[in-house]
């Protein structure tokens, strides 16, 4: 069975992100002098433990949630893109005969393939996609493999079909950030060739390291924007939506910035220092060029600026659509303030473009 990660398609799909909090559902569409424009937008709040450390649970809950995002975003498109998170894809670069065909290559890769994959062939999902020439040989192409456990890609599928879509893409997360990052080029300086992405999640924290437009290191660690939700859950003695709301609106006491909200931005800082660190450590690099922020905790106030001062290079915070036009079906003001949390979602819709 093949996963579909990388195989190309010729009509409009959605671009739907699906992360332990919410579902992002995202239209773009390429006018005239290729320019882009968001043609839809919504997202949609998921419940506790229906998506648990990038796991579905619940496929259910999370294809009606798609089904309201979908509803409220008035896009007319029903082919989707979805992502499964890096962790839970093994990729493997591979040597082939250069002249074998795409059905000839998937036939020998389906024979081979448990030398490169460590579960049952019968429980796994492959893709393949043709990378170019070996270096050193005209009779060779390097080839990227990737797998994924069936489960994690039907599950999936599974919330898409009960949403009324039909599976078009199965991506992997990091994929669509190294595609997503020609949109954050305007926000860059020309000369930064090496630029670390920071994914700030509910749960999860997520550094890609770009160099020359391509993603040469990826590190996930636990940590993520639900603490500073819970610190005030605990602290002010709301429920969790209450305290997930009053982060996001305000109107939380005096003490809020000074006991709470100061120590959670230090600890983002930490955890971005050391992440770069490991990077630092396992790579030939001792530096990047830019730092950008992205999840829906880099547009807390003065993080980007805290950042910049420890890692000692310039930080913005993301904003795919800094170039593009916007629909007037779209909520503007709200795309803008969702905007660093989704880099994913663009990157699954840019799959329209292929």
């Amino acid at each position: 069975m093949l996963a579909n990660l990388f195989k190309k398609k010729n009509k409009a799909v959605l671009g739907i992100d699906i992360s332990s909090t919410s579902v992002k559902v995202i239209e773009l569409s390429q006018q005239s002098g290729g320019r882009m424009q968001v043609e839809a937008y919504a997202s949609e709040p998921l419940p506790e433990n229906a998506v648990v450390e990038q796991s579905i649970n619940d496929e259910e809950v999370v294809g009606n949630a798609i089904k309201k995002a979908l509803t409220r975003s008035r896009s007319g498109v029903k082919a989707a893109a979805v992502a499964v998170a890096g962790s839970a894809v093994i990729t493997k670069v591979i040597q082939m005969n250069a002249e074998l065909t795409d059905a000839e290559m998937e036939n020998q890769i389906n024979v081979e393939a448990d030398q490169y994959i460590p579960y049952p062939l019968e429980e796994v999902a492959l893709d393949f996609e043709v990378q170019g020439p070996h270096e050193g040989s005209d009779q060779l192409v390097d080839v990227l493999l990737a797998a994924c456990r069936k489960e994690t890609v039907e599950l999936r599928e599974d919330a898409i079909k009960i949403a009324g879509l039909q599976s078009a893409v199965v991506d992997v997360e990091a994929f669509c950030i190294e595609r997503a990052f020609q949109l954050l080029r305007p926000q860059i300086e020309d000369n930064a060739d090496t630029v670390a992405v920071v994914d700030v999640g509910a749960h999860m924290t997520t550094l890609n390291v770009i160099h020359g437009g391509e993603i040469i290191y990826t590190r996930e660690q636990m940590f993520g924007g639900q603490q500073l939700t819970e610190e005030i859950q605990r602290r002010y003695g709301l429920s969790m939506q209450e305290a997930e709301h009053a982060k996001l609106e305000g109107g939380l006491p005096d003490d809020y910035v000074a006991e709470i909200l100061s120590p959670f931005r230090e600890s983002v800082v930490q955890q971005v220092s050391r992440s770069l660190q490991f990077f630092y450590s396992s790579s030939q690099y001792n530096d990047v060029d830019c730092v950008v922020l992205a999840g829906g905790t880099a547009s807390l106030t003065g993080l980007a600026q805290l950042v910049q001062d420890k890692v000692g290079t310039s930080c913005v915070v993301a904003n795919p659509f800094s170039s593009m036009t916007v629909s007037n079906r779209v909520n503007a003001a709200l795309l803008s303030n969702d905007a660093p949390g989704l880099l994913i979602a663009c990157g699954l819709a840019m799959r329209s473009f292929d």
